[in-house]
């Protein structure tokens, strides 16, 4: 379904994109011509259209703001915060905290039996932003991807800087709370819940409800012909992107507060830091998150990379507890049957 051409009434003119068309420079022509050829369409209401790169926003909006006040929510692959990391990651660090949906651990993957696709479609992306949890990054920074043979043919800036020294970014490190499929999956959305919120709407004209019945509709529809269990009113959709958007609106990343199981209660469990890494390289394991359950003591204050910090049997510093990551991860919500009904009261009011 084209949905331009099914609903023109619901598609915007292509007149927006001017809006990010920044003008000729003024020394190519003059004022007068520039005013002629470059015009500028009504400032919108919404938002506020940038010409600049989405990375350098982020850093701009970071940095233009004190820290701890900017929540990121990721609902993608981690390109751009990569890059606004790798840019300055002082000021990336100014984040609150990065709210990540993304990655599995026993819950099967969606691409590969052990890949989430946020994660394996930028694995390395990932596994840079994950490392800026550690007391070390270096100890989980992915390996270069430029080969000689990369080196000769492209511009070694292309490729992505280490990180500067764990002394040069200070004692501050990103604190991101991962949401992966295990705990999103469960969460759903039931074609009879949907139905019986937007079908009194649409009997009344509503645009919202057509617009998300047309898409909405043949999603419920594709889900029958793909998944074994989703026939008829059974249908459902797992609220994956949604459920960072449900976190922070309803808890504080450094509370862990009982309440009533409400969709706007606030018992959410969110775990201590971990050590999960990504797999970047891996042939079929690529974007799978890698923790260690091995039944072993960690080095308690011994710095990594030291001698006497290598132990037998431990390759990558798992068992140092200066090294790995220190991601916390989700693992309990107000119910899997909550956040479908606080999705729809807040969109639909």
């Amino acid at each position: 379904m084209v949905f331009s051409k099914t609903h023109p009434h619901h598609t915007p003119k292509e007149t927006w994109r001017a809006l990010f068309t920044p003008p000729p420079h003024p020394s190519l022509i003059t004022t007068a011509a520039a005013s002629t050829t470059h015009t500028t369409p009504t400032a919108p209401t919404l938002f506020s259209p940038s010409p600049h790169s989405s990375h350098l926003e982020i850093l701009r909006i970071l940095s233009e703001n004190p820290p701890d006040t900017i929540t990121i929510i990721a609902i993608g692959p981690l390109t751009t915060l990569a890059l606004a990391a790798s840019h300055s990651p002082q000021t990336f660090l100014r984040a609150k905290e990065v709210l990540v949906m993304g990655g599995c651990f026993l819950e099967p993957g969606n691409i590969t039996p052990v890949a989430e696709f946020n994660a394996i479609a930028d694995a390395t992306a990932a596994a840079r932003i994950f490392a800026l949890t550690s007391p070390n990054p270096a100890s989980t920074m992915p390996p270069s991807m430029a080969t000689s043979e990369q080196a000769s043919e492209h511009d070694l800036e292309s490729f992505l800087p280490p990180y500067p020294s764990k002394e040069e970014l200070g004692e501050r490190r990103l604190n991101l709370v991962l949401f992966p499929l295990d705990i999103t999956t469960p969460h759903t959305l039931l074609r009879t819940e949907f139905e019986a919120k937007v079908q009194p709407l649409l009997r009344k004209g509503s645009p919202l409800a057509e617009w998300t019945s047309a898409f909405l509709g043949p999603t419920f529809t594709k889900m029958e012909t793909l998944h074994l269990g989703h026939e008829g009113d059974s249908t459902a959709l797992s609220l994956h992107d949604p459920m960072c958007v449900w976190y922070a609106l309803t808890t504080t990343s450094s509370e862990e507060e009982e309440a009533p199981s409400s969709g706007s209660g606030k018992n959410w469990t969110i775990g201590e830091g971990e050590d999960v890494r990504l797999e970047t390289a891996g042939q079929w394991t690529r974007g799978m998150c890698v923790v260690d359950r091995r039944d072993r003591k960690k080095m308690v204050d011994v710095e990594y990379g030291a001698e006497e910090a290598e132990v037998p049997g431990d390759r990558g510093g798992w068992l140092s507890s200066r090294a790995g990551n220190r991601v916390r991860r989700c693992v309990g919500t107000p119910g899997e049957r909550a956040l479908a009904p606080f999705m729809l009261d807040a969109i639909f009011g």
